[in-house]
């Protein structure tokens, strides 16, 4: 098991963590920001027994048991501890051992598709992408002042694929998100040898989204997904397909934010995931428990998320079949996900359109204001010190679900000391 996972730590972590701008969960209409509630979660912290040190297994990241025989149900208490910085081990936080590679291709529909990479010894170069090309020519035309609106990662366009079969992340945005919006998650993933594949979805991106504008192709997310999975299978057997033998179809997880996280679960129940990871997210107000992917999964919720509140994901997290992780990070907000709070001068695309003028008209859209700077305004912590946070939890987390780890992973004290909020850990 991993450390930083396992229910049978009493251990302290500081930490604090900024969310994600891809915003409210459109898939569900009771997830807009006005009804979102602000109770705080659950800071209880029974004593537990001290850490195991036992490998983790290959088939996925199954916690280990909670002091009762019996299996939880959704009425059950779930195993509860807090985490302690220095007690922990190496960290996911730093770049993994491989160089990372992107490309942008398309599914049949012409939706198009990133897709992040281990790419091969010796690749370099940087990826910047503006988040302004990503909003209809109306809206990019009106935000024109002179602000931070990119993004830029390490990462070589076109290069060539590392050596060797990688798992594969399905990777699904929120509503007025885009297919680029988490870079600093999903290059990430790739740098420890992952390909991360991540669709738009037209029905709910921010090109369409905000501008109001119908697709000229309308799918639900979930078969966007679902597609690109199908895509990047049939590149791998292609021959001469720059991704032929390089794709391991039999392990895939999907990853996915707000309204991405609801897409995930319904994606989930395809035969072919093996679980997944849902960040401010949480069920529709009519799921059916039966209909819950049986399936390992890992929820993370910000404490400070006025859109999706820490509530509604922990109810995600104790409705699906275990074994299941819930995380909720002091610090963050809904935005602290994405790529977003580093745009406008930290105020996201908020501070983009106040730079260009367009402040009178925010005033005038009170909810709007709220979603998009959640978690990067005071009392948020910058997601520069926080990005950390959830590079690391992520990406054990899928690790550990992929077989890769062979000795437990923690959160190291160069990561931790920065953090003055507190991880609150739930595990079933």
């Amino acid at each position: 098991m991993l450390d930083v996972f396992s229910p049978t730590r009493t251990i302290a972590l500081l930490a604090a963590v900024a969310f994600t701008v891809a915003a409210c969960s459109s898939d569900d209409p009771a997830a807009s920001p006005a009804s979102a509630t602000t109770e705080s979660p659950t800071t209880e912290s029974p004593t537990i027994d001290a850490p195991t040190t036992d490998a983790p297994t290959t088939d996925a990241p199954t916690p280990d048991a909670p002091t009762t025989t019996d299996a939880p149900t959704t009425t059950e208490q779930a195993t509860t501890t807090t985490i302690d910085a220095a007690a922990l081990a190496d960290a996911y936080e730093a770049p993994g051992p491989y160089p990372v590679g992107v490309t942008t291709v398309s599914v049949d529909n012409g939706i198009q598709v990133e897709v992040w990479y281990p790419a091969v010894e010796g690749s370099e170069g940087t990826d910047t992408y503006d988040v302004r090309d990503f909003t209809a020519p109306a809206i990019r035309a009106i935000l024109t002042a002179d602000v931070p609106a990119t993004f830029t990662s390490a990462a070589a366009r076109d290069a060539a694929v590392a050596d060797g079969e990688f798992p594969v992340v399905l990777n699904s945005h929120g509503f007025s998100g885009i297919r680029v919006g988490s870079t600093f998650l999903t290059a990430h993933l790739a740098s420890w040898g992952i390909i991360v594949v991540s669709p738009d979805h037209p029905t709910r991106d921010l090109y369409h989204s905000v501008a109001q504008i119908t697709p000229d192709v309308v799918t639900e997310p979930v078969d966007d997904l679902l597609a690109s999975l199908d895509m990047i299978t049939a590149r791998s057997t292609t021959v001469g397909d720059v991704f032929e033998g390089h794709v391991d179809v039999d392990r895939v997880g999907a990853l996915g934010h707000s309204a991405g996280g609801g897409t995930i679960l319904a994606a989930a129940a395809d035969p072919r995931i093996d679980g997944y990871v849902s960040m401010a997210s949480g069920l529709l107000g009519d799921t059916d428990p039966a209909l819950l992917p049986d399936k390992p999964s890992f929820f993370l919720a910000g404490a400070l998320d006025q859109v999706i509140s820490t509530d509604r994901t922990r109810d995600a997290f104790l409705a699906v079949p275990a074994p299941s992780l819930y995380w909720s990070i002091g610090g963050v907000g809904h935005n602290g996900f994405d790529d977003f709070c580093t745009f406008g001068d930290g105020k996201g695309i908020i501070g983009i359109a106040e730079a260009s003028g367009l402040g009178g008209l925010l005033d005038s859209m009170p909810q709007f204001r709220s979603l998009g700077e959640d978690g990067c305004v005071a009392p948020a912590a910058p997601v520069q010190t926080t990005f950390p946070i959830i590079q690391h939890a992520v990406t054990a987390w899928f690790q550990q679900l992929f077989g890769n780890d062979k000795t437990p992973q923690g959160l190291g004290p160069e990561v931790s000391d920065s953090y003055s909020e507190q991880i609150t850990i739930e595990v079933r």
